[in-house]
């Protein structure tokens, strides 16, 4: 999938005006959901600034989505810009991934281990 332009309408758990949300396909921790755009946009950067502004609106229904159905510890907020930044989908997709308290030995450093070795401090 080049992007999320034919996502069955029976996945979508939330829709607006901008974005909708649906489960991971291939979640990392239980209750992993994508904030996906309405209109294909490359990544967070070709966002208009209505569309940004209303992201962090989404990212909360997003959360009380998970929390109706999960009791995470924590969570990782995540957008892959790029492919030299991980991107395999180029339509702008978030990640919201619930964590969990052992969910992996030593989550210190969250997100800055995208970089092997660089996330300790």
């Amino acid at each position: 999938m080049k992007d999320f332009s034919e996502i069955n309408p029976e996945k979508i758990l939330y829709q607006n005006e901008y974005f909708f949300i649906i489960k991971d396909d291939y979640p990392v921790s239980p209750g992993h959901l994508l904030i996906i755009t309405n209109n294909i946009k490359k990544d967070y950067f070709e966002l208009s600034d209505n569309e940004k502004t209303n992201l962090h609106l989404v990212i909360d229904i997003a959360k009380s989505i998970i929390e109706k159905e999960y009791k995470p510890d924590g969570y990782n907020i995540g957008m892959n810009c790029g492919e030299a930044g991980g991107q395999t989908v180029f339509h702008f997709h978030c990640h919201l991934i619930p964590r969990y308290i052992g969910d992996m030995e030593n989550p210190r450093g969250g997100v800055r281990h995208c970089i092997n070795g660089k996330g300790n401090y």
